[in-house]
């Protein structure tokens, strides 16, 4: 089993740490309707990815 060999001191590990921070979500239009989505995913507003259409549009009724 790895055991480390000597104590982390409180300044490295708060240092290490430091950089543990939530990022905000990136969103982007999508070119066919202009609704918010995540980059290089597919729109659910639409249905499109990369100009062609992956899962047809439903019907609202």
């Amino acid at each position: 089993m790895a055991v480390p060999k000597r104590k982390w001191s409180k300044q490295r590990s708060r240092t290490h740490r430091a950089n543990w921070k939530i990022k905000p979500v990136s969103l982007v239009r999508c070119p066919q309707c202009h609704a918010l989505k995540v980059p290089h995913r597919m729109c659910k507003a639409c249905g499109y990815y990369a100009g062609r259409e992956v899962i047809p549009a439903r019907d609202e009724k």
